[in-house]
């Protein structure tokens, strides 16, 4: 049987011969529908009578969003564009689709690309060629060495419900490495109420990540856009602030926030994002399935990211909170291993020798060994809170700051300043 296919390429001098030409039995295709426009398309998937889109870059009003709607409707999707147009190309890529050719491709070639999308082979390498040269890193204007694309890494911040500092430690892990010497980008994604840019007193009225997503979901997102839209702190650090009110959460999309992570790897050396707590698959809970997802943002960072660290309180309650966590975070995304920093250990709340009390319940309770242990220290955190700086500016000699100063070296890959806490490797993927 042939393979059901809908065309979205009007406007183009080649469609009428493409699609003559796919219509021939021995390619195996049949093109059940030429649609004019988005909303035809999208309307032509959900009768379920194709099983793949032929679509061109510069169809109007198509965006990621689109293209998410699509694949959950069943259909895939390759994308067409004019001969050498690699930046039409780029978009395309940018807002989901795997799959990009030149449209004088051979039409059997076309048709094996959409009998390949439909059976979810991978997609093979770039088909027009990246677009993009080695960027310059990040940083002082004085770093003139250039790396290659898409080499950065992305560390996630993300810890159960509670206060167990992940902001605290987002802020610290991308200062302190900045400091280290490597180009880094700080991004609050916390759809539930991010708050870094107050706790660097920077104005969160500004359209930052917010901002970059919409830019990916037209595909129009490079590095000189989302550095135009990031904060720069210092040489090294650049801050992409988060949502303003949580009521904005639909702005993000997990696509679109992939697609901020991705030009983040080509813009910085080291990434990280602060993280919401929650994990619920919430789409499960409409019928919708093509609805605004809450937490996807989050899924959508933790399952991007080289390195996840779960942060942990150093108390009881604390404590179940984070063996509960990590139950649900194995459960959702399986083949994430975080990194665990306990954070806040002091006298007091666990008897004993608190590290070791809490690295064995956590081995016995949750199967997971303790990365790092960051200890307590108020009056530090309180003074680098209310002034809107960080911790290396208002207590540089506290073990508070020591301690991240070690653990951001390790996220870094730079050599450690101080021996101070154990230093792990980063995310494995299972398989």
């Amino acid at each position: 049987m042939a393979l059901q296919v809908f065309t979205a390429v009007t406007g183009a001098a080649w469609e009428s011969e493409l699609v003559g030409a796919l219509d021939r039995a021995d390619h195996g295709v049949a093109v059940v529908r030429r649609c004019v426009d988005v909303p035809e398309l999208l309307a032509a998937a959900a009768t379920g009578t194709g099983q793949a889109a032929l679509l061109s870059a510069d169809l109007r009003r198509l965006d990621a969003d689109a293209v998410s709607r699509l694949e959950a409707a069943g259909v895939a999707v390759v994308g067409l564009v004019e001969p050498g147009d690699e930046r039409a190309a780029e978009r395309l890529r940018q807002l989901g689709v795997a799959r990009v050719l030149p449209a004088d491709a051979e039409p059997d070639t076309i048709a094996q690309a959409l009998r390949e999308a439909v059976a979810g082979v991978p997609a093979g390498g770039r088909d027009i060629g990246d677009p993009r040269a080695a960027l310059p890193a990040l940083g002082a204007p004085e770093v003139t060495e250039q790396r290659p694309a898409g080499r950065g890494r992305v560390v996630a911040v993300w810890g159960p419900l509670g206060a167990p500092g992940r902001t605290t430690v987002a802020v610290a892990v991308a200062d302190e490495a900045s400091r280290l010497g490597a180009p880094t980008l700080l991004v609050d994604a916390d759809v539930y109420g991010g708050v870094v840019a107050q706790v660097l007193g920077l104005l969160d009225e500004s359209p930052g990540l917010a901002g970059a997503a919409r830019q990916a979901g037209q595909g129009t997102l490079d590095t000189g856009v989302l550095a135009g839209l990031a904060w720069t702190v210092r040489p090294h650090l650049r801050v992409l602030t988060g949502l303003a009110r949580a009521d904005r959460w639909p702005e993000l999309r997990p696509r679109a926030v992939t697609a901020v992570l991705d030009e983040a790897r080509r813009l910085a050396e080291l990434t990280v994002v602060d993280c919401s707590f929650c994990l619920e698959e919430d789409e499960e809970l409409s019928f919708d399935t093509a609805a605004p997802r809450r937490n996807g943002a989050t899924l959508a960072v933790l399952e991007s990211a080289d390195t996840v660290l779960c942060v942990s309180g150093a108390d009881p309650v604390a404590l179940q909170r984070t063996v509960r966590a990590l139950g649900e975070l194995r459960d959702v995304l399986p083949d994430v291993e975080p990194v665990v920093v306990i954070n806040q250990v002091r006298r007091g709340p666990v008897p004993g020798d608190a590290r070791a009390q809490i690295a064995g319940a956590l081995e016995r309770f949750a199967g997971r060994e303790v990365g790092f242990f960051l200890p307590a220290d108020r009056r530090a955190t309180d003074a680098a809170l209310a002034t809107g700086r960080t911790l290396a500016e208002t207590a540089p000699g506290s073990s508070l700051r020591t301690a991240l100063r070690s653990l951001a070296a390790a996220m870094a890959g730079v050599p450690e300043p101080a021996v101070t806490g154990r230093r792990l490797p980063g995310r494995r993927r299972a398989g």
